[in-house]
């Protein structure tokens, strides 16, 4: 359970993959419940994309990324991630929290949802989104590219709709 919130509050989601944003050509990860009748995307970082995607590939690199040594530095302090949230929404910007825990010791961390998308891929850590952030996505301002926002609505639509494991290439899970 997430403090006063109970998990019927939450979606449990799984990344299905990283696309590109067609209008601003930024990545963006892509979340399913577990069902796939529920897709949410969120606009991430270079940086963080290819955190996550060298994750997504199973790809060792000879030294740590910040997110692997997270991974070791709970290892080793005997702490786990017990669940990662996507928690808020707000002036298009999303909000998450990493649950640790330690002996008895229970620990919520503020994250960005890249960060703790991140950390729950390498700790097989389940993922949750809220569902007031979910109705909230719906009604993002996608960009200030002189798009009318039905165009957005109806371009954001058609690719949430029609997305298939196969349209992630080598991101898919």
């Amino acid at each position: 359970m997430t403090g006063n919130k109970s998990t019927s509050e939450y979606v449990q989601m799984k990344v299905t993959g990283l696309t590109i944003d067609p209008f601003t050509s930024m990545p963006i990860i892509i979340l399913k419940d577990m069902e796939e009748k529920c897709a949410l995307p969120i606009w991430i970082g270079l940086i963080e994309a290819s955190a996550i995607a060298t994750e997504l590939e199973h790809i060792v690199l000879a030294r740590p990324m910040t997110h692997d040594l997270m991974k070791n530095i709970l290892t080793t302090l005997n702490a786990s991630v017990e669940r990662v949230e996507v928690n808020d929404l707000s002036d298009n910007t999303f909000y998450a929290k990493i649950y640790l825990k330690r002996d008895e010791n229970k620990y919520i961390m503020d994250a960005r949802p890249s960060d703790a998308i991140a950390i729950a891929l390498r700790t097989k850590s389940s993922i949750f989104v809220a569902h007031h952030v979910i109705e909230k996505s719906r009604k993002i301002d996608l960009s200030k590219d002189g798009a009318t926002d039905e165009m957005r609505r109806r371009k954001w639509a058609e690719i949430l709709e029609n997305l298939s494991p196969e349209d992630f290439g080598k991101y898919k899970m």
